[in-house]
């Protein structure tokens, strides 16, 4: 079992940036491949990023590429997501997700998850 908490929302102005980090506790962190997804109201949750749990292979949706970028430290337990260049449409409660994989493996399915945080608010005003 891994719990995780998601912080660092908040509301910013288009153009901007934020870090979100997600702590992880409980199981050893480093066997855990992590994700970052997003729900906007009336929408399906969407993958964003993933990492794999040696940090050595990422995923990022189209509509993040060049602007996110997810990392972790497996030392404090956190994988990060940077967001730079936020956009309107990047409004959307963000979530970060574990599941147990090889080395190398990168999972992206929300489906394959099974822990999952509560969720941070990200709103991006004009």
């Amino acid at each position: 079992q891994v719990q995780l908490v998601e912080s660092g929302g908040g509301l910013v102005q288009a153009g901007g940036s934020l870090r979100l980090s997600c702590a992880a506790s409980g199981r050893t962190f480093s066997s855990y491949a992590m994700g970052w997804f997003r729900q906007a109201p009336g929408k399906e949750r969407e993958s964003v990023a993933a990492i794999s749990w040696a940090g050595l292979g990422s995923y990022y949706a189209d509509s993040v590429k060049g602007r996110f970028t997810i990392s972790r430290d497996n030392s404090k337990n956190t994988v990060y997501l940077q967001m730079n260049s936020l956009k309107l449409e990047d409004t959307a409660v963000y979530y970060c997700a574990a599941e147990v994989k090889g080395i190398h493996s990168i999972v992206v399915l929300r489906d394959e998850y099974d822990y999952w945080g509560q969720g941070t608010q990200v709103t991006v005003s004009s």
